[in-house]
């Protein structure tokens, strides 16, 4: 079955191609993709997570190979405009998850991966009573030993999802794209902290950081654990400018 927007143009960003898509556009998108059974990885791509695929050639070729890659931080937007190929702007991925499940209703089987123990079942139930999600399984994403990687998997194949939300943080896109056959899911998409912010363990910024494109800064400034994040986006901004 083709997707819709096959003859969709994309902006090159450093090399990666991110799609001019608006977020209506992307669940748009989604939902006719899980009624494919091909797998399928959408990266949800930031400042971040580019400049980590530079020194990464594992992650880049993952990168690389996604099936449709979206502007999630505004750095990117920021980026495709100064490079002259601007896309229409941000597809954050708590909203992105929310549309597909809102949209996608009782006729989408969900697998939950991520987080720490309790949140993914939390994020599950609240889909399932907001949207009326059919939870096709959970899984938190506090696996440390690789020998859990091919059952978590099996587990994950055998759910017969449509759909897999991955909050794994760092790593997720790396994880999604070398287990791709052996998850077998139609979409897979990282999603990074939406399932703590679905079940309610942490609260979007306030709405005014988001309408200007600064939430990053107003998480960032308010925890220190992420302050590592400052270099990277000072790096990236470096590698723009460097690439006009």
């Amino acid at each position: 079955m083709p997707l819709p927007f096959s003859t969709t143009e994309f902006s090159n960003v450093l090399g990666y191609k991110v799609a001019k898509l608006t977020l209506e556009q992307a669940t748009t998108w989604c939902l006719q993709a899980v009624q494919d059974p091909t797998p399928k990885l959408l990266v949800t791509t930031n400042p971040e997570i580019i400049v980590q695929a530079e020194t990464n050639p594992e992650l880049k070729r993952a990168l690389l190979s996604a099936d449709l890659t979206v502007a999630d931080g505004v750095g990117v937007v920021w980026a495709s405009r100064q490079l002259g190929d601007a896309v229409p702007g941000r597809v954050p991925g708590v909203e992105l998850a929310a549309g597909v499940l809102e949209q996608g209703g009782s006729s989408l089987r969900v697998f939950f991966l991520g987080s720490k123990p309790g949140v993914a079942q939390k994020a599950a139930e609240e889909a399932n009573r907001k949207y009326g999600t059919i939870v096709a399984g959970v899984q938190h994403g506090y696996f440390k030993r690789p020998d859990d990687i091919p059952t978590i998997c099996q587990t994950i194949k055998e759910s017969k999802a449509h759909l897999l939300l991955a909050g794994l943080g760092e790593g997720q896109e790396l994880f999604l794209h070398t287990n791709r056959t052996a998850l077998n899911v139609p979409l897979m998409i990282g999603v990074g902290g939406t399932l703590d912010v679905m079940a309610g363990e942490v609260e979007r910024t306030p709405l005014w950081t988001r309408k200007v494109g600064l939430e990053w800064a107003w998480r960032v400034g308010l925890d220190r654990k992420r302050w590592h994040r400052f270099p990277r986006l000072v790096k990236f901004v470096r590698l723009v400018l460097n690439s006009r």
